[in-house]
């Protein structure tokens, strides 16, 4: 792996950048992108940002946010690729992946313990709470002179990454350097009032159908909800990220694993591990080819939803045991 210095010394000396996030982005990836972005446009570098699905209305906030371009065909010419978020390149999307031996360069930065550093420059901190922890160290390492859009960004993506500083990931750095963003211009109460007091009516109609199909184990220690393609469509939520719906199944007493099993096309079923610590949902991510933390992980599986669900459902039981 290489040091952040010298991950900054390469994107200073090149030009021409195409940052990209993973697909159905978050708060983290959205806020390193916009933040990176900025850094790199600050010293005079070309640079646009992609992402494969559209950007939750909740980000519509954050500064440059609707220069975010959403992936098409044909690499658009540019010679560095800069991955955010991305814990492997599976996660990047089809469009993406298809545009990776076009490319001169590719930048990995990124939080995830399972990225196995697919880039020619790969830089992972599993230790920092979010991607924008290390997008803020490395716009200090490259002296960028950061404002307060910039700030506003970071501050987005670590709120969200470290569910409002209550997820275990959260650590003294991370509160420190909030502190921080908050003195360089980031407001609490245009994030609070953006991205937990602004859902869409559709998203909260996609809650109600998840905690309607919420499932137990017989011991109480696993929970599952199921979203079919045919409910998101019947609510018109397809665009719309679920992480905060998963969380309710670790908020149950008693439970140790939570999941969402959802249908984002026929037969395809993205997967939401959470755990409360006891289990590396991390390890259980992987074995299905995804990946993540340890309470908090993803994975994707061709297949039907009930099908998948109870596969997936009897390996974690006999982890949990």
């Amino acid at each position: 792996m290489n040091s952040l210095l010298e991950v900054g010394e390469q994107l200073l000396m090149r030009d021409d950048y195409l940052i990209v996030g993973h697909s159905i982005p978050d708060g983290d990836c959205i806020g390193s992108i916009l933040a990176l972005y900025m850094g790199l446009k600050s010293k005079g570098k070309k640079v646009e940002m992609f992402l494969e699905n559209s950007v939750p209305s909740i980000y519509f906030y954050l500064a440059n946010v609707d220069l975010i371009q959403q992936a098409r065909e044909g690499m658009p010419g540019v010679k560095n690729i800069i991955f955010l978020d991305c814990s492997d390149e599976q996660r990047i999307g089809e469009v993406f992946y298809r545009w990776l031996p076009a490319a001169e360069c590719w930048f990995n930065i990124d939080h995830h313990k399972t990225n196995k550093g697919f880039g020619h420059y790969n830089y992972i901190d599993p230790r920092a709470a979010a991607t924008a922890e290390i997008v803020y160290d490395l716009l200090n390492t490259m002296k960028v002179e950061m404002n307060a859009a910039m700030a506003a960004a970071l501050y987005a993506g670590i709120v969200m990454d470290t569910g409002s500083f209550m997820n275990a990931n959260t650590t003294s750095k991370t509160m420190q350097m909030s502190a921080k963003l908050i003195e360089l211009g980031a407001s609490v109460d245009e994030a609070r009032t953006n991205l937990f007091e602004s859902k869409p009516p559709e998203e909260v109609l996609l809650l109600g159908e998840a905690l309607r199909s919420i499932k137990f184990s017989e011991d109480g220690k696993i929970a599952w909800m199921l979203l079919p393609l045919q409910v998101i469509e019947s609510v018109n939520a397809q665009n719309y990220h679920p992480e905060g719906i998963i969380n309710y199944t670790r908020m149950i007493n008693g439970v140790e694993v939570g999941m969402l099993f959802r249908e984002t096309a026929p037969n395809t079923i993205k997967i939401g591990f959470r755990s409360k610590g006891k289990i590396d949902v991390a390890r259980i991510a992987e074995y299905y080819g995804g990946g993540g933390h340890n309470q908090a992980a993803g994975a994707v599986q061709i297949g039907g939803l009930e099908e998948i669900s109870r596969k997936v459902v009897e390996r974690v039981r006999e982890v949990v045991q």
